[in-house]
């Protein structure tokens, strides 16, 4: 027992070699409850409070927002257990089997936005992550200036980046104890500011229009399930093809959405109950949930908030190197990785000691990347429930087999998707994104002022579009290239 742990620690703090390529038959291991402890552990950061207050920004009422968010979530984070069954089946990186569908030099489109979104958020979690302790540490008195932000930063960006180079061994047992660690810290908060809940003034709270609903229920999806559809198969592709589909559908879904469906619905009750509690956690997401904490869980509740941002980071550095390799990167994952993190410390450093405004603004520019995502995602759904046998391995690797080089009409459907969809959207976080809805008024809705801007309609355009295209005009193409087998 004791060799069988050491083979174990040393694999985990060994670097991982595999890239893009496929994973060989004799490293295909695990079973699909394992896929519980990555996602579970990457989506229950406290930030999932946060989204409550930013649900009722809507002007929806507690009822409303409940519904948008378990639909939302859940949906959301389904799409992933979907994408998730193309790592069983094929064995390598989400962006890698995209090239199934865009073909070999024309799936580099969605690698370069898959690799913008995953390294903008590593960024932004990286942010908050290091904003939250100089928080904390300010109200205990320890500081709180420059100095504890650069210790932070040092910190946490040291985990995330270790985490990206050294590769999967290490994220899935990092992730298992964050998962337990943050988990039980979150339920302790839980019951500390519990009596903060005010049940009379949050179910006062007034409705709002089903466009508001439809807005909420969309951000929601963005925010939670579309910001990881792009690296569902990357944590699903070392398992053995034989797994249960319906398993790694189940527990990819279940993970992912247990824990930010019982923040958000507590999130909702501490906002509600407290207008004042739910401005603060606009202008400072984390910061703000600790001011209801007594002194003595301050400690606690900084481990808790970082460790469930970094628990989201480390997925998103592992699979934007992925996304680097994809789109072109001459280099070893391990390097990938690391380029990914240099980017995100950066970024970090600007924003935190010199950036002012930049983080709304950036936001703003992750909100933007969702709409092509939300194309993407469609597409692929559509290729995955298209095939009825397994990729063929060597052919994503080479622009002459039967996969392709571009495929155009993927290509083509992502980009006019994704133009619609960017009409039918709102963007206020960014005053060089105002642009956006200008389909608004020409298709009726209102225009950038009506009930539908906020709505943002365009996601799901983008989605179901994408979808339908593929799954219509695309479906015999994947027959041709299965008789090709």
């Amino acid at each position: 027992m004791t060799g069988q742990f050491d083979v174990q620690q040393s694999r985990a703090l060994a670097v991982e070699s595999n890239g893009l390529n496929v994973i060989a038959d004799e490293e295909r291991k695990g079973r699909p409850s394992q896929l519980f402890w990555p996602w579970f552990g990457a989506n229950v950061s406290v930030l999932g409070l946060s989204y409550g207050a930013f649900a009722l920004g809507f002007g929806i009422s507690f009822w409303q927002a409940v519904i948008a968010g378990v639909v939302g979530v859940v949906f959301s984070f389904l799409l992933c257990g979907l994408i998730a069954l193309a790592g069983k089946r094929g064995s390598a990186p989400t962006m890698a089997l995209s090239r199934a569908a865009f073909g070999v030099r024309g799936n580099k489109l969605p690698s370069l936005v898959s690799w913008l979104l995953t390294v903008g958020w590593e960024t932004v979690l990286t942010i908050l992550a290091t904003l939250a302790t100089a928080t904390v540490f300010e109200r205990l008195g320890w500081g709180g200036g420059d100095l504890t932000k650069v210790i932070a930063l040092v910190v946490v960006g040291l985990l995330i980046v270790a985490c990206g180079v050294l590769g999967f061994d290490l994220i899935m047992r990092a992730q298992t104890v964050i998962t337990i660690v943050t988990g039980v810290l979150t339920v302790v908060y839980i019951i500390l500011v519990a009596d903060r809940i005010n049940w009379n003034t949050v179910s006062a709270l007034p409705g709002g229009s089903s466009q508001h609903v439809i807005g909420a229920l969309v951000f929601l999806m963005t925010g939670f399930g579309l910001g990881w559809v792009n690296m569902a198969a990357d944590y699903s592709r070392y398992l053995p093809r034989r797994s249960s589909s319906a398993g790694v559908v189940g527990w990819t879904t279940f993970g992912s959405s247990i824990a930010p469906v019982v923040l958000l619905v507590f999130g909702l009750l501490l906002a509600g109950s407290s207008e004042d509690l739910s401005k603060a956690i606009s202008a400072d997401p984390i910061g703000a949930l600790a001011q209801a904490l007594p002194t003595w869980f301050l400690v606690p509740f900084v481990i808790v908030a970082v460790l469930g941002l970094v628990g989201g980071a480390v997925l998103d550095i592992y699979s934007s190197g992925l996304a680097l390799l994809s789109v072109g990167l001459p280099a070893p994952r391990y390097v990938a990785a690391f380029i990914d993190g240099l980017v995100m410390i950066a970024g970090t450093v600007y924003v935190v000691f010199y950036g002012g405004e930049f983080l709304g603004e950036f936001q703003g520019f992750l909100i933007t990347l969702g709409v092509p995502v939300a194309a993407w995602c469609g597409i692929m759904l559509a290729d995955i429930a298209s095939r009825r046998r397994d990729y063929a391995e060597a052919d994503l690797y080479d622009p002459s087999g039967r996969y392709g080089d571009v495929r155009l009409l993927p290509v083509l459907t992502m980009i006019v998707a994704t133009g619609i969809g960017w009409g039918l959207v709102t963007n206020t976080l960014a005053s060089w994104l105002t642009w956006q809805g200008y389909l608004l008024k020409p298709f009726g809705l209102g225009g950038k002022d009506g009930d539908w801007a906020y709505a943002n309609l365009g996601v799901l355009f983008a989605l179901v579009a994408g979808f339908a295209v593929h799954l219509i005009a695309g479906t015999s193409a994947v027959r041709k290239q299965e008789r090709a087998a």
